[in-house]
């Protein structure tokens, strides 16, 4: 009776140590995985890096932003003076071949309002500045007085200031100048003035032979030495500067297209010039005096 107790004893021991040995190799295994549903087994995949744009659910594309290239200027917002255009000037201080250089200044005041697409561009009254670049005394036995200007800068009467580049197409002195084809303002040749001045050398010569000797031989060569003395003098003396006085008249044509800011010539009438009084009409004169 007593191998009973003993047997179960033994039966439990052995369960016992059974139990402890499945549960270290339990631990030592590590928990299974569950299994995903209908999968018989877990395949192992590679890990995938996720890109910033992929690990925000829903989030737009990032757009880089690039600074926008400043416009270039509008030919709209320009007013276009078109080269060729004449603009009639009248002169604030006088120039003469006698005394004037190249570099002094010129001054000049517009006469008449320029349109362009029925609005005033460029009203009168606006001055408008230059300088000679030649000048040219006329010679003792030929040659004649020549100026050169060019002008240069040109300011509307609310003081915008733009750069011109313009010459003279005519003139009106007062006096016998022509402009050329370049541009040159010509003095007068004063030929009549030189044959003047010899046929009174020579009548007087004639004269003053004729009484001394009382005779046409006398006259005679009275004549000759008074027609010496008379080309003597128009070769001793220069003939007549080129001139042009305060308030000579030039209309001048400018050379390339002139842009103006539309902002900056809204002018709402024509403008008004200052009142000068033309250049006296006269007579070339050549100059007696032999420098």
């Amino acid at each position: 009776m007593k191998s009973r107790p003993f047997l179960l004893n033994m039966v439990a021991t052995f369960l016992f140590v059974l139990g402890s040995a499945g549960l270290v190799s339990a631990q030592q295994a590590g928990p299974m995985a569950p299994a995903s549903p209908g999968s018989s087994a877990a395949t192992p995949t590679a890990p995938v890096q996720a890109t910033p744009a992929a690990s925000q659910a829903g989030a737009q594309p990032a757009v880089t932003s690039v600074p926008a290239a400043s416009p270039a200027p509008s030919r709209s917002s320009q007013i276009e003076v078109p080269s060729g255009t004449h603009i009639p000037l009248v002169l604030h201080n006088a120039i003469s071949t006698r005394s004037a250089r190249a570099g002094d200044p010129v001054y000049f005041e517009t006469l008449f309002p320029i349109m362009i697409d029925g609005h005033v561009a460029i009203p009168a009254g606006s001055y408008i500045s230059g300088e000679v670049t030649e000048s040219k005394r006329p010679g003792r036995v030929k040659g004649r007085g020549e100026l050169m200007i060019k002008l240069t800068t040109m300011i509307l009467p609310n003081s915008y200031m733009v750069n011109l580049n313009a010459t003279p197409s005519n003139a009106g002195t007062g006096g016998a100048e022509t402009v050329n084809n370049e541009g040159k303002i010509v003095g007068d040749s004063d030929k009549g003035s030189d044959v003047g001045t010899v046929v009174k050398s020579t009548a007087a010569g004639a004269g003053l032979g004729g009484i001394a000797t009382q005779s046409g031989t006398g006259a005679g060569i009275g004549a000759g030495i008074g027609a010496a003395v008379g080309l003597g003098a128009v070769l001793l003396s220069r003939g007549p500067d080129a001139e042009l006085p305060r308030g000579s008249t030039i209309e001048a044509v400018i050379d390339r297209p002139i842009y103006l800011d539309a902002d900056k010539v809204q002018f709402t009438g024509p403008g008004q010039a200052s009142t000068l009084a033309g250049p006296a009409n006269r007579e070339p004169q050549r100059n007696r005096v032999p420098f």
